[in-house]
């Protein structure tokens, strides 16, 4: 059986580098969405509802399965002997910042379902603030796992 997990874990390793991949697009860009929705939407008629259908399609069906993928091909690579070395600090600085990406992206949804509900309170510059959290998200997950301190 652990052959067989070997034999996966490239496979299995460049899949889950490409659902992070479009995760993080979905992350870096439906907060920015926001920013257009609070500040543009206004302007023209019927563009609240064109915002509501681009945050809620990229949000169900490019950021939600990807984090889905990205998630079950780290937990297996994480279960594979030897991968990962739990008494490094890298594993669990890294454990950290993907459960705190996977809570701004529920924390997302709750702001997408504001915007459909009518009650945003958060204005443009808040949520061009709230971008920058998975670039710093990001910075913690890849220095962690590429230099394993």
């Amino acid at each position: 059986m652990t052959d067989l997990l070997y034999i996966l874990y490239p496979w299995v390793k460049s899949l889950h580098v490409m659902a992070v991949l479009s995760w993080m697009a979905g992350l870096f860009y439906l907060p920015r969405l926001f920013v257009y929705h609070v500040e543009r939407a206004g302007e023209v008629a019927g563009a609240n509802k064109i915002f509501e259908t681009m945050e809620h399609k990229l949000l169900r069906f490019i950021m939600a399965p990807a984090m889905i993928v990205a998630w079950i091909c780290g937990l297996f690579m994480v279960i594979i002997p030897g991968i990962v070395d739990w008494t490094m600090i890298w594993p669990w600085a890294k454990a950290a910042g993907v459960v705190a990406m996977t809570w701004f992206h529920f924390w997302l949804g709750s702001r997408r379902k504001d915007f459909v509900e009518g009650r945003n309170t958060l204005t443009g510059r808040q949520y061009r603030l709230m971008n920058e959290v998975p670039t710093l998200l990001m910075v913690i997950i890849v220095v962690s796992v590429i230099v394993k301190f």
